[in-house]
């Protein structure tokens, strides 16, 4: 209704019809009105703060920031998270620390403290800050504590002003030759990836774990992921959270299943280092069967980037199966033939089966002992000796490794000592030589392999996840060292 007064000082009403639709709609609308989420001066809902990982806005107390200058993520979380995860936040956020930097903070707390109204003061909450330094080409990049001010409430995001610019060139772009070749193609050119990338993860994937997150790492490509696990297990070394990075580490690789095993057999020092991060009994033991079957093979990627206690396991179970090798060994020289009477055979009383019996201890010794040295003569001095430079010393000999000697007693059969060689060692002599002595010598060589077989069973054990069979054959090492629970260098 919109009233005026008349020339009479009377008061008038004139009705304003509104449309149907407004008239009926009017009680509703008003209700919706009333429930409507307040919207911004600028348009839109207004802006809800975040109260989630990796910001918990009403709830964090710890802000970290990583930054290289290009691209920027921040973290707003829970003291008391990182510090059951990490002993570097338990140490750095502890009141030792703090007091540590608290006289040179206390006169700038004070002036602060004095700008707020009696009134006004609330309850004081502390925060903690941390900065990404990356430090120069050849640091590690680290976490720094930073001066944050003592917040009384509110948004910590929203009152402290965002860290300098990493003072770094930017990521370089394609070449104008390669943009090219990809325009010739017809193909879109690839993005140019931040080279600190991988750092951005894997601090990502730190502060996921701590907060029950799986990690982002490569379920299909193995290789990929041990990359990636390596990288991260390395961060939570620093940061002293091995205790819970590792159990996610191992829960991801173990999911390869037989691809893993595969994996390990190629890089067995590689993951035995990983699995000592990890805390990985599995990873950790199938690594260690194959480095102590190929000593020493791995020493130059173990020696002085494991701990002594990782090199002393080794040694330890390297001597145990060098004891168990020269005691077998030992079993395999006494063994003989017997001839119809039961009598040990000799060049007196049967010398086709001693012949056999000498054959098989020849090749036993030949091939269980390491080949002489080479007689080194004094040619005359290689050209870059003459003109004054150091000669280039020859490359040393492959270490050798009696486990696939054992490997061939082990199998028997015709995998050594087969017919023709039989045949040539009897026509060393002659008057021996016939097809009839050549079926007996063979049948007394397989006797004297049957019963080798039976003396190796020991060095036969296989203590592998892997299958063999896979391997096209076995391996041409041993595999029979065995990791108990009371080994594992963790545990101690």
């Amino acid at each position: 209704m919109v009233s005026y007064p008349d020339s009479q000082g009377a008061e008038r009403s004139l009705a304003i019809r509104r449309p149907p639709s407004v008239a009926s709609h009017s009680s509703r609308a008003s209700t919706v009105r009333r429930h409507r989420p307040h919207r911004s001066h600028f348009g839109g809902t207004s802006y809800q703060p975040q109260n989630e990982f990796p910001v918990f806005t009403h709830t964090g107390d710890v802000e970290i920031v990583i930054s290289n200058g290009r691209k920027e993520q921040r973290y707003l979380l829970h003291k008391l998270i990182l510090t059951q995860c990490s002993g570097f936040f338990e140490a750095g956020t502890s009141d030792e620390w703090a007091h540590a930097g608290e006289a040179g903070n206390s006169q700038n707390q004070n002036a602060a403290l004095a700008r707020i109204p009696e009134a006004q003061a609330p309850t004081e909450k502390k925060r903690w800050r941390y900065e990404l330094d990356w430090g120069g080409e050849d640091d590690v990049p680290m976490l720094i504590q930073k001066d944050a001010p003592t917040l009384f409430g509110g948004d910590a995001l929203s009152q402290t002003q965002p860290p300098p610019p990493r003072n770094k060139p930017p990521a370089p772009h394609a070449g104008f030759f390669r943009s090219m070749a990809n325009f010739s193609s017809l193909h879109v050119p690839a993005t140019q990836q931040d080279p600190d990338d991988d750092t951005f993860r894997d601090y990502d994937n730190l502060f996921r774990v701590f907060y029950n997150y799986p990690p982002t790492l490569d379920p299909i490509n193995i290789a990929n992921a041990y990359v990636e696990c390596k990288s991260l297990l390395q961060l939570g070394d620093m940061y002293d959270a091995l205790e819970v990075i590792g159990p996610r580490v191992d829960h991801h690789l173990l999911r390869f299943q037989g691809r893993l095993w595969k994996q390990i057999a190629k890089y067995p020092p590689s993951y035995l280092k990983l699995g000592y991060l990890a805390r990985s009994k599995a990873i950790f033991a199938e690594a260690m069967v194959h480095v102590v079957g190929q000593w020493p093979q791995g020493i130059n990627q173990l020696r002085g980037q494991t701990p002594e206690t990782v090199m002393e396991l080794i040694e330890d179970k390297v001597d145990e199966i060098d004891e168990l090798k020269a005691k077998i060994e030992g079993k395999l020289f006494r063994l003989t033939l017997t001839t119809s009477r039961g009598e040990r055979v000799t060049p007196s009383n049967n010398w086709l089966d001693w012949m056999a019996m000498s054959l098989f201890r020849q090749w036993l010794a030949e091939n269980t002992t390491p080949p002489p040295a080479p007689i080194l003569k004094s040619p005359r001095a290689p050209p870059s000796s003459r003109n004054g430079e150091l000669p280039v010393p020859p490359p040393p000999s492959p270490a050798f490794n009696t486990g696939r000697v054992f490997r061939l007693l082990g199998t028997g059969g015709s995998s050594y000592l087969a017919h023709d060689e039989c045949k040539r060692f009897l026509r060393l002599s002659p008057e021996q030589y016939n097809r009839d002595n050549l079926k007996r010598f063979e049948r007394r060589v397989d006797e004297i392999k049957n019963l080798a077989k039976d003396a190796v069973k020991p060095l036969m054990r296989n203590f592998l996840e892997l299958d063999l069979g896979s391997q096209g054959g076995g391996l041409p090492y041993l595999t029979c060292t065995r990791v108990d629970p009371q080994d594992f260098p963790w545990d101690e």
